[in-house]
């Protein structure tokens, strides 16, 4: 027999979601099989004679066709070919069935297979959104041992009942089910239970879920996986898509750490669905204190709005931070209306950098607004003289004793470096490539200033450090004057945490409206991408360009500040002698680098917030005094559970990324938990600052708990399978009968018999035989 196949990716199924039950049936009466059938199977041909002896018959055919019309009384041209076309049509019809089309299935051998039947089991499916009852019991009735469709599907499969959240452990059925699973892990569960029926025929996966996929692993992996296995995954999705009213917590940012003293902002997504213009109250609690409160105006046209919260400075340590949205009346659930978080506060004392060129007054109200600050100091070197500094705060006598540090692990000790107005040959080649390297590899913060030996006025175009600036730098150009600049922040620059004047948005943005204008004597170019002002000036002139602007560069942070005198608001006559507006500008702007910096050792733990008995995942990078990854460090991590119970967990090398570590740790308390991590490599010995991550019943799974149907669809996609939301699981039974998995059996269908055939057949021939009676030809 003579096979024609079509390839996988042709051979798209019918949705049969856009037919409705009297098409389908209509469709199954015309081409005797349903449109599933169709879409699961391939066209052959099985020729009864030869192709060639068909193509001969069919040649002799049209001219007998043709000369037998030519002898009928009177037709013209047009008749002739009408009538001829019709009866080679019928012969078409004929040789059609001769060439014995069929449809080429592979179907699983009954009760020679396993049908995987995984069920959500997370907290998510107790919602009560399907049919006035929660998703649990629509799926406890659907999938119950008595039900029609398990009936079906038990008739031709050794079904295996699954639960999951977090990860998937058999069942005896639906029944075992109870909502209680604190996170929903798609990934790992079809990973766990593809492995779990690893030496059994299986026939395919039924994931029968809401979706609220809140896991830590990427579905990408396993999904290929599935389709290299030819195993398809059938997918049901239960719930409802869109909540009619609901307010929640979509999303809470914090900063990954802040330093002691300084005060966070707390960046709160708030989901607004079918509320109106009701206002919304967001309160933000730390350690169970409420520590911020906002009020929002909800609208019609926003779906989400963000949020910011201010806390205010916490005690050194970790802090649950509970950002809660008042529930309003007609909510379908409010256990997605709060939101925790984890913030963490580490003790000072952090060394930044401020070298200046010359004497001028910006240095000297640096010193000063630095100098009450307990958890920063800000080391002061002040050129006098060729080869003459002022050292200010130095470690010791010989504390930069030539100026500028020489050796790349001086500089690296400092977190953050500030470069007043200094010209570039100041530096050697090699200093100026150990402060691009500073940002880059150290990760840490750079902070250029204006003045008249600065930036492009200073011949830094072109040099290592031009690079990691936001900003272009032209090359040197005429003195243009001094111009007046008054700032105003942008857009990102009203949300930022170092720009925020006032305890509220409105007092903060009134503060920055009173300031007084600063100068300016450098031309700035434009930003680079990436790049975000945060400061807008208007010069005299009218032009507008970003006076204080930031990027990320490699692993740090720098930014460009290009006034020359920020001091000018502190002396500024119509501010009160105690205004505090430039300390408290520069500690936020420096403070919010510092928290961008990272450690020689920094540990991390995903998810941060997960429920007893849930895995979480420890990586650590681990650098040593130059910065550099290494990874034949000896590293263990020391867990801190709640209770106060230390458990040591060794790390691994993971061999993907140079100098990260990675171990798994089962959490089985309640509260928060620490982990910090040692690395030992050689004599060199040190120790993470502390990491954490929360533990409760609560878990991470009433986030986003509205059905997922484009995460179900997906997975069906990807690995062969099909969707199908709770009403129309009954489908399921007749399609999983078809798949390449397990142990299967290969079968033809023929096509040559349709009725549809018989109708084309008859009809042609109704037609030739009307026409001529249409048109009196004997």
């Amino acid at each position: 027999a003579w096979m024609g196949d079509l390839p996988a990716r042709q051979r798209q199924p019918i949705p049969e979601s856009s037919l409705s039950s009297a098409l389908q049936a209509a469709f199954t009466l015309l081409f005797k099989y349903p449109p599933r059938v169709f879409a699961q199977g391939v066209l052959t041909l099985a020729p009864v004679v030869p192709v060639s002896a068909l193509v001969v018959v069919l040649l002799g055919v049209s001219v007998a066709a043709s000369l037998a019309s030519r002898r009928l009384q009177g037709p013209g041209r047009a008749d002739r070919i009408v009538l001829t076309g019709a009866r080679v049509a019928a012969f078409v019809v004929l040789a059609a069935c001769l060439l014995r089309p069929a449809l080429a299935l592979t179907t699983a051998v009954p009760q020679r297979n396993v049908l995987a039947i995984a069920l959500d089991d997370s907290r998510s499916m107790g919602i009560p959104d399907v049919s006035g009852s929660g998703r649990l019991a629509a799926v406890q009735h659907a999938f119950s041992d008595s039900s029609a469709l398990v009936r079906a599907l038990a008739r031709r499969y050794a079904l295996r009942f699954f639960r999951f959240g977090a990860g998937a452990t058999p069942v005896p059925g639906a029944a075992a089910l109870v909502a209680s699973a604190t996170r929903t892990d798609l990934a790992n569960a079809l990973t766990s239970i593809r492995d779990q029926l690893a030496d059994v025929p299986t026939a395919g996966i039924v994931v029968v879920s809401d979706g609220a996929d809140n896991g830590e692993t990427d579905l990408a992996a396993p999904l290929a996986d599935f389709r290299l296995r030819n195993l398809p995954v059938y997918t049901v999705g239960v719930g409802s898509e869109r909540f009619a009213r609901d307010l929640s917590i979509e999303r809470v940012d914090v900063p990954a750490t802040t330093l002691q003293g300084s005060g966070a902002q707390v960046m709160a997504t708030v989901g607004l669905h079918g509320v109106g213009r009701d206002s919304i109250v967001v309160t933000a609690e730390a350690d169970g204190r409420v520590v911020a409160r906002t009020a929002v105006v909800a609208t019609a046209e926003r779906d989400v709005v963000k949020v910011p919260l201010r806390i205010p400075p916490l005690d050194v340590g970790s802090h649950v931070i509970n950002v809660q949205v008042r529930a309003v009346a007609g909510e379908t659930i409010t256990e997605n209306n709060s939101a925790l978080a984890l913030l963490r506060v580490r003790p000072g004392v952090e060394r930044v950098l401020y070298m200046e060129g010359s004497p001028r007054f910006e240095f000297a109200f640096l010193r000063r607004a630095f100098a009450g600050d307990s958890a920063v100091r800000l080391v002061g070197v002040l050129r006098t003289a060729k080869g003459k500094y002022l050292r200010i705060n130095v470690a010791d006598s010989l504390d930069l004793v030539d100026g500028f540090p020489s050796r790349r692990e001086d500089l690296f000790r400092y977190r953050a470096l500030i470069i007043g107005d200094i010209e570039a040959s100041f530096f050697s080649g090699d200093q100026l490539r150990m402060i691009a390297d500073f940002v880059d590899h150290r990760g840490a913060l750079l902070i250029a200033l204006g003045g008249r030996s600065a930036l492009a006025e200073g011949g830094y175009a072109g040099t290592p450090v031009s690079d990691v600036l936001p900003v272009t730098l032209a090359g040197r150009v005429a003195d243009s004057g001094v111009v007046s600049l008054r700032v105003v922040p942008t857009s990102a620059g009203a949300l930022h945490p170092a720009l925020q004047l006032g305890a509220t948005a409105d007092l903060s943005a009134a503060r920055w409206d009173s300031l007084a204008p600063l100068t300016g004597v450098n031309r700035l170019g434009p930003l680079r991408a990436g790049a975000t002002a945060l400061l807008n000036a208007r010069a005299d002139r009218g032009a507008v360009f970003p006076v204080l602007s930031v990027q990320r560069y490699g692993r740090g942070v720098a930014a460009v500040l290009g006034a020359q005198d920020t001091w000018a608001w502190k002396m500024d006559p119509r501010s009160a002698p105690q205004d505090r507006t430039f300390e408290m500008f520069w500690r936020q702007l420096v403070r919010w680098g510092l928290d961008q910096v990272p450690e020689r050792v920094e540990v991390t733990a995903a998810p941060e917030h997960l429920g007893p008995g849930e895995l979480v995942a420890l990586q650590a990078r681990v650098a040593d005094s130059a910065y550099a990854v290494v990874n034949d460090a000896a590293v263990i991590a020391e867990v801190t559970a709640p209770s106060g119970a230390v458990t040591i967990v060794p790390m691994d090398w993971t061999m993907h990324n140079d100098g990260i570590y990675a171990a798994r740790y089962v959490v089985a308390e309640r509260g928060t938990y620490r982990v910090s991590v040692r690395a030992m490599h050689g004599r060199d010995s040190v120790r993470s600052s502390a990491g954490a991550f929360l533990s409760d019943v609560r878990g991470a799974d009433m986030d986003h708990a509205e059905l997922r149907s484009a995460l179900l669809q997906r997975i069906a996609r990807e690995t062969g399978g099909k969707y199908y939301p709770l009403a129309d699981a009954a489908k399921l039974a007749g399609d999983v009968e078809f798949t390449r998995s397990g142990i299967i059996a290969r079968e033809s269908r023929d096509l040559w018999d349709m009725p549809v055939v018989l109708f084309l057949f008859v009809g042609v021939l109704a037609f030739e035989w009307g026409y001529r009676r249409w048109r009196g030809l004997a």
